[in-house]
């Protein structure tokens, strides 16, 4: 995978303003850890619309930490799960792993 997580878009849209990327930020390692599991919950018991589900809201946070290939990764993702189809499955997770090491090291 050659994009990196990054903190660009956050930094941009903050404005600078410190006390915001901080609440965002915690929001965003709160929320993906328990997104993560879900997902790999839902896929592990073959509940593949579930799973699209959650995928969908992991989307936007890969958007937001300037994945810009693992966001478009995951919107065709989320439309093969709804199918049946989990042949992203392997990359989808190496852009799961890539952000979980991200926000643990920022934490």
């Amino acid at each position: 995978m050659s994009e990196v997580p990054n903190l660009d878009y956050i930094k941009e849209i903050s404005g600078g303003n410190e006390d915001f990327e901080k609440k965002f930020l915690n929001i965003i390692q709160t929320e993906f850890p328990k997104e993560k599991q879900e997902y790999i919950t839902f896929l592990e018991s073959d509940n593949l619309e579930e799973s699209a589900k959650v995928v969908h809201k992991i989307k936007h946070k890969l958007g937001i930490l300037g994945l810009t290939g693992g966001y478009k990764l995951a919107i065709q993702y989320e439309e093969d799960l709804k199918y049946g189809n989990t042949k992203l499955k392997d990359e989808f997770h190496e852009i799961l792993e890539s952000v979980e090491g991200f926000i643990l090291k920022i934490a």
